[in-house]
């Protein structure tokens, strides 16, 4: 994967040109934003995403079944090709309020970074494979995938896989932030609901019935108490817990979302073991109370080592945009990938912070330079 030879092919040069000025990815990116898109309610942006893509003249442009977008550049050949995707969804519930305001160098939003200008980065990026003839060897298919964040536990990028895994050999995940970061490993995730149910009553004439509340906090308290190594690094989460009727009702339901990592597949499974111990032993301190566990996430784990000819084309082209490099641990749609033994690569277009609250900002000042490192390492994947 040869950055040099693309840097000097005069159609690439127009295309890095064209990519110079961010004004007009902003104004994507904003386009994109302006559209709600809560996972497992990510239609209308898909619709938006699914409009830009036939407007570039992209073959195959559809919606699949859960509400993927997919769009083709077809290659030279029949060999296998290169999947370019971001993720549709946000973490912001519909009614949330999507105003954009400015501040100095930065541009303020919910979803703005994550993913807006993911999306706004693939629709980009096909547009000057489109604009200026690029040459690619197999297939480049653009997806706009559902089902990234939290529940969602990747199920967008599942379907595409399987459909695509034959007909691709190498994944760029696009992500609005974190320039010059590249995620080559992907972190293993699962995440437990747990559930309580017990017999409840009036909290002064059923007192010392057994507490659903009760019995989860106890149960939380322990698992908080678990210790984990640090390397390989693995943590823990309990992110909600919901329950009861009212102030003076002993609760006979109560719940909690659970979330567990690790680099290892093998630590993840110890933590993971460590826990269901602690769930059955927390039930059988009633007869009366049940605890029921559901898996609600489950990420594969999987990586390709730093000099894997993907991660050192990341490299390249975003040194030759002037990015500093940082390698990350992570987890995103580059999982499932990975985890199928296919290359693959998270990359961030721009500089922005407080992903996942409603300050989100980027920094647009580096999309252009952040599109540049991209269109470079698209045509070292493809060519």
């Amino acid at each position: 994967m040869d950055i040099q030879r693309w840097r000097t092919n005069p159609a690439v040069q127009r295309a890095i040109a064209d990519l110079a000025d961010p004004r007009p990815i902003l104004e994507t990116v904003i386009a994109v934003q302006q559209v709600p898109a809560p996972t497992f309610d990510e239609r209308r942006r898909g619709e938006l995403v699914c409009a830009r893509m036939r407007g570039l003249g992209l073959q195959d442009v559809e919606h699949d079944g859960i509400g993927n977008v997919y769009g083709r550049r077809p290659g030279q050949s029949v060999q296998p090709g290169l999947l370019v995707s971001a993720h549709l969804d946000t973490v912001f519930p519909i009614e949330t309020d999507l105003r954009i305001r400015r501040e100095g160098v930065r541009v303020y939003g919910p979803g703005l970074g994550d993913n807006s200008t993911g999306v706004a980065g693939l629709l980009h990026l096909a547009e000057v494979f489109q604009r200026h003839s690029l040459p690619n060897q197999g297939d480049v298919w653009f997806v706009a995938n559902v089902g990234e964040e939290g529940l969602g536990d990747l199920r967008g990028i599942r379907a595409v896989l399987d459909r695509l895994r034959d007909k691709v050999s190498a994944v760029i995940v696009l992500e609005g932030c974190d320039f010059g970061t590249l995620h080559h490993q992907a972190i293993g995730v699962r995440r437990y609901r747990v559930a309580v149910n017990a017999p409840g009553g009036h909290s002064w004439g059923n007192f010392g019935n057994p507490s659903a509340i009760h019995t989860l906090v106890r149960l939380a308290a322990r698992i908080a108490e678990l210790n984990v190594p640090r390397s390989p690094r693995s943590t823990y989460n309990i992110g909600m817990i919901e329950g009861g009727t009212s102030v003076n009702t002993i609760a006979q339901q109560a719940s909690l979302l659970l979330d567990m990592r690790s680099v290892s597949a093998s630590a993840l499974d110890n933590l993971v073991s460590q826990v269901d111990q602690l769930v059955r032993a927390a039930a059988a301190e009633h007869a009366d109370v049940q605890i029921n566990v559901t898996t609600v996430g489950d990420r594969p784990s999987g990586s390709i080592p730093r000099e894997h000819p993907l991660v050192q084309a990341a490299v390249s082209a975003y040194q030759s945009v002037g990015a500093t490099i940082s390698f990350q641990q992570s987890s995103t749609d580059a999982n499932i990938p990975l985890s199928q033994g296919i290359p693959a690569i998270c990359v961030g277009i721009t500089d922005g912070g407080n992903a996942h609250r409603r300050d989100e900002f980027i920094i647009p000042e580096n999309l252009g330079r952040g599109m540049q490192a991209l269109l470079l390492l698209a045509m070292s994947a493809c060519g």
